[in-house]
């Protein structure tokens, strides 16, 4: 069973996926250990070697470790239950893979040995920082760089020889390929049959088959062809989620953000225009949004950049306040007239009358009060 790379997310389109923890207890006594069955998996799909969550276990609950792997062991020692390791596994994500400024786990680390420190860039939002090396799995991760770990070796050597085919004006048509456009160093450590999918028109079946029938709908695809009151219904119906749900609408708030970093000359000016469709479509409800607008996040995109949005969506922000206090005004004047209003009888009446009765000022308001006369 797999479970959204990070857990705070909800949603279950999430795209990024991993399986979830499998740990088996073997031995008795002093030589108990835990047994991460899947870790090889988990650590594929976070884009980190094997041994840095295991070690990261290790840390966290001052036991020993060991890896194997060749046989694909990577051992905790002592006995651990499998949903405690999860939840350790989320402090791993937090700290050590999700981008700090947009939560994205595209990220990889970049060691450098000499001055002993750890960089962190993302690949979706571009952000490039240090890591806290305050933690002891930081020792280790400077010890054991991501590319001398197992299964990286063969790649460095591969680069090594394809610039050694390209310096000797050797190699195959398909290898110089590779030589003309070199992958840049940031990304030496991943993995290159990404890179090489299928492209036959029974692969891509395959893969459309293994997308939900909602994904399928924000894919390039024949919709591309619909008419644009077609597609935003599309768009429409995949974000009915927000509906009664106050923390997708944050989400899709956090979304909205994203967009205009990607798009910010055209968005910028469009904010609060698009604020009020999302409010008046019902997405996001006035609480949400007045929620929002109090506190600049730099979660999604950066605080100059959120800001900025901010101050871009205060003429709704301010709108929509004094429709609300215009709301709270007319409830009041109702109450009031409510209470000013009399129910008279007569015997002689054949009908019942209704009259408004002024109230009575009291005896101090009737002399004009002068302020300036104190």
């Amino acid at each position: 069973m797999s479970v959204n790379v990070n857990r705070s997310v909800a949603d279950q389109f999430y795209r990024y996926k991993m399986p979830r923890l499998i740990a088996k207890v073997e031995g008795k006594g002093n030589g108990i250990k835990t047994v991460i069955v899947n870790m090889t998996d988990v650590a594929k799909a976070l884009s980190r070697p094997p041994t840095y969550p295991t070690k990261f276990f290790g840390c966290e609950l001052g036991a020993q470790t060991q890896f194997d792997a060749k046989n694909d062991r990577f051992i905790v020692n002592g006995s651990h239950e499998a949903n405690k390791l999860q939840d350790m596994l989320d402090v791993f994500i937090r700290k050590f893979v999700l981008c700090p400024e947009c939560d994205n786990p595209e990220t990889d680390l970049h060691i450098n040995p000499k001055k002993q420190t750890i960089g962190n860039s993302c690949k979706a939002c571009g952000y490039r920082g240090m890591l806290d090396t305050q933690h002891k799995l930081c020792t280790f991760i400077l010890k054991n760089p991501p590319e001398n770990e197992p299964g990286s070796v063969e790649k460095k050597k591969d680069k090594k020889n394809r610039k050694k085919d390209k310096e000797n004006g050797s190699g195959s048509v398909e290898a110089g390929n590779h030589n003309d456009i070199d992958a840049p160093d940031a990304v030496d450590g991943e993995d290159d049959e990404d890179w090489a999918e299928e492209t036959t028109e029974e692969a891509q079946r395959r893969r459309m088959e293994e997308i939900s029938s909602h994904a399928k709908n924000l894919t390039l695809s024949e919709d591309l062809e619909k008419t644009l009151e077609e597609r935003v219904n599309i768009f429409y119906n995949f974000v009915k989620f927000c509906v009664n749900n106050k923390k997708a609408q944050k989400y899709l708030l956090g979304g909205f953000e994203c967009l205009v970093k990607l798009h910010q000359a055209q968005l910028l000016p469009r904010v609060p225009v698009v604020l009020k469709d999302l409010y008046d479509a019902d997405l996001v409800e006035e609480d949400v949004i007045l929620s929002w607008a109090e506190k600049v996040s730099k979660k999604y995109v950066s605080k100059e950049l959120a800001k900025e949005i901010h101050a871009r969506a205060s003429p709704f922000i301010r709108w929509l306040k004094e429709a609300e206090e215009e709301s709270e005004g007319s409830e009041v004047e109702e109450e009031e007239d409510d209470e000013n209003v009399e129910v008279v009888y007569d015997s002689s009446a054949r009908e019942l009358k209704v009259e408004t009765v002024k109230p009575n000022k009291p005896d101090e308001e009737e002399d004009d009060f002068d302020i300036d006369a104190i």
